[in-house]
């Protein structure tokens, strides 16, 4: 039994197509692979209780009037829990994991971040609107990871 001449050119195109994409991606990972910026900053994990910023997380106002968070995620919690910041300033936040990989996501905002043990996190953000938001880890990282929640309190500016 022979295989017609146009069936036969379209196995061709077909086996030629699956061999060019298979070659793109095995070429655009290996070349392009997905590494953090070489600018990141990275700390050892282990080490956090001793790190200068990190051992003692917490909201900071800077002398220039800056609010900086530093947090830390662990399973199954964040620290600080809660965080209180003031509406209508940006707010710096520095956050890093002292175990596995989690998420860090301001519900109803766009504040959000992937958190890697081994390295800082970081993202300013403004929230004009005070209330209570929810703050939950939007990466699995264990069993308990549904109930890794933290609240930011976002207070109206005193005048």
């Amino acid at each position: 039994m022979s295989v017609n001449a146009y069936e036969r050119i379209w196995m061709w195109v077909a086996t030629f197509l699956i061999a060019a994409f298979v070659i793109v991606i095995v070429l655009t990972a290996g070349m392009q692979a997905v590494h953090p910026p070489s600018h990141v900053e990275t700390l050892d994990p282990a080490t956090l209780d001793a790190h200068p910023e990190f051992g003692k997380p917490g909201v900071f106002e800077q002398p220039d009037g800056r609010i900086v968070v530093v947090m830390v995620a662990a399973m199954f919690a964040f620290a600080p829990d809660p965080v209180e910041v003031p509406a209508g300033r940006p707010v710096t936040f520095r956050i890093t994991s002292s175990d596995v990989l989690h998420g860090f996501a301001v519900a109803g905002t766009n504040a959000n971040t992937m958190v890697m043990p081994g390295y800082v996190s970081q993202f300013t953000y403004t929230f004009n609107k005070p209330g209570e938001y929810p703050i939950v880890c939007n990466e699995y990282c264990g069993l308990m990871h549904h109930a890794m929640t933290a609240k930011l309190v976002v207070k109206e500016r005193q005048r």
